[in-house]
């Protein structure tokens, strides 16, 4: 007997042996059938969809889980657009601390908007003593008062109290850590509403390190949240590169560096899991601080001038070094590489390691690839390399990208077409909470390559609504290493799957983002959105 059978439904499996169904079967939480194979068997429940589409869950191959639960109850200094509007903010959560020991942390912080940086000297003003941290919205720089300067050691660079990349690590790992709880509770807020977006499993873009981490015992908040029934949804953790360690084992084992007990890449079961090992090679665009060949366009200001072309995370042999020990040590790589000079590092370190120690399976993945040169597309496919874009990033900031990079660069932002056309597997995600996590949202960006404003960027980027859908579903399952249970609708299959109000290939392309989540089914199992 089937545990239940989904029926009157338009199911688009992804799956080209059996493209369209309208029934599915499901036992003990996994697919044992479409059609004919399940519609005279007899099941504990039937559920009649009234004609929805249905779509394999999405699979959010980049977010960050933790840090979005705790963004959502830290005060926010956005959508303020002038200094003085900002330092009010500031002020009023000052107040609210009475401790004059307690570090005051707000979110929303972007210097685009008020049109420069705040200074470490206007926080003073109003931070009665304490420790002021503004986080800026990318997660790759934050603006902090004296008090917090003075704690920092004297080689820690900074501009007039703004701090970029490994700088703000080091004033991240002054603050107190949260505590597991703190972290599961954020955990379990964000995964709720992945669940209601559709997404069924997620890769979160990792723990343990001094740039996003959360403190020591990451895993552990999310084997809480597990164990208290808080994980609605798959989460697969990559591990911070900075959370390795020297160890001394047999050069046959090709391991130099490596988590305690050799961890890595595969450990954990369908519901939590290590993933990728993460790099970074760069920044980001928002703060600008992705790594180029060629400076920001019209980028001009008293700190930086009109050749600032980013920075690197590290010397490019060191990280070249780090993405060599993780692949020799087992470990699928996840290198975030933003700007095109990034890309160059990656791509060489990636290259490198498979000629010392082939590993054709490994499915190395490519974090954001934002800017990407035409020479490098082949780079990609010869390599067997994924990119992971985020195509919300376009939708929400695209005409402030397109800016930045002038002309002749702007097609070559977070592209579709050209790495399908060499082959390249495309993987969509969203790096939320950095912008908006809508799967949907994200497709109609990847057909339209509109922002919201309406400009188009890359027009010849654009892919097809199914392209697009595959970049979620297919995609993602292929970049985490979930591709026997997950991304199509297939016997055998994990039943995770996704009802919509209507069917993405059918409406006009504007209206794929607001198609409604009608139900997220995670193992066979339903939440109502």
């Amino acid at each position: 007997m089937l545990s239940t059978r989904l029926t009157n439904a338009r199911f688009r499996t992804m799956d080209p042996a059996h493209p369209v169904a309208q029934d599915v079967g499901i036992w003990r939480g996994r697919i044992v059938g479409l059609d004919d194979a399940v519609t005279s068997l007899p099941a504990r429940e039937v559920v009649d969809l009234q004609g929805a589409t249905v779509l394999p869950g999405f699979i959010d191959s980049h977010v960050h889980l933790a840090w979005t639960g705790l963004k959502a109850r830290t005060p926010s200094v956005a959508p303020c657009e002038r200094v003085e509007d900002v330092l009010a903010v500031v002020a009023r959560a000052v107040s609210r601390q009475s401790s004059p020991d307690a570090w005051v942390s707000l979110a929303g912080y972007d210097q685009r908007a008020l049109g420069r940086h705040l200074t470490a000297a206007e926080l003073d003003r109003v931070g009665q003593g304490r420790k002021i941290f503004l986080l800026h919205d990318s997660g790759h720089g934050c603006v902090v008062n004296s008090a917090v300067l003075d704690l920092l050691p004297a080689d820690v660079p900074h501009e007039n109290g703004f701090l970029a990349e490994g700088a703000m690590g080091a004033a991240r790992a002054l603050r107190p850590p949260h505590t597991q709880q703190e972290l599961a509770d954020a955990i379990a807020h964000a995964a709720r509403t992945c669940r209601a977006e559709g997404v069924t499993a997620c890769a979160e873009a990792g723990i343990g390190g001094s740039l996003f981490g959360h403190g020591p015992a990451e895993l552990a908040a999310y084997q809480l949240a597990r164990e208290q029934g808080q994980l609605p949804l798959r989460v697969q953790l990559m591990v911070a590169a900075d959370a390795l360690h020297p160890v001394a084992l047999p050069d046959a084992d090709h391991t130099p560096r490596a988590l305690d007990l050799g961890l890595r890449t595969g450990f954990g079961d369908d519901w939590l899991s290590i993933g990728a090992l993460k790099v970074y090679t760069d920044g980001g665009m928002m703060a600008r601080t992705a790594a180029l060949t060629a400076p920001y366009h019209g980028y001009d200001d008293t700190d930086h001038g009109t050749g600032h072309t980013g920075q690197l995370q590290d010397d490019p042999q060191a990280l070249a070094d780090t993405i060599v020990a993780g692949h020799l040590a087992g470990w699928q790589l996840a290198v975030h590489a933003i700007g095109d000079r990034a890309a160059d590092v990656a791509l060489d370190a990636l290259e490198r390691a498979q000629r010392t120690h082939p590993r054709p399976a490994a499915r190395h993945r490519i974090e954001h690839a934002g800017l990407i040169r035409p020479d490098q597309l082949a780079r990609f496919a010869r390599l067997g390399v994924s990119a992971v874009v985020q195509p919300n990033f376009l939708r929400y900031f695209g005409d402030d990208y397109a800016a930045i990079m002038g002309e002749d660069r702007a097609p070559w932002l977070y592209r579709g077409q050209g790495f399908l056309d060499h082959g390249v597997t495309l993987v969509g995600s969203s790096d939320r909470p950095v912008t908006d996590g809508s799967p949907l949202r994200a497709v109609q960006f990847m057909v339209e390559r509109a922002s919201e404003s309406g400009q188009v960027i890359g027009p010849d980027e654009g892919i097809t609504v199914d392209e697009a859908l595959r970049a979620y579903t297919v995609g993602g399952a292929f970049a985490c290493h979930w591709d026997d249970g997950a991304g199509t609708l297939a016997p055998g299959k994990r039943a995770d799957l996704v009802v919509l109000g209507d069917d993405p290939q059918s409406v006009g392309t504007s209206r794929i983002g607001d198609i409604e989540v009608v139900a997220t089914y995670v193992d066979g199992r339903a939440e109502i959105s």
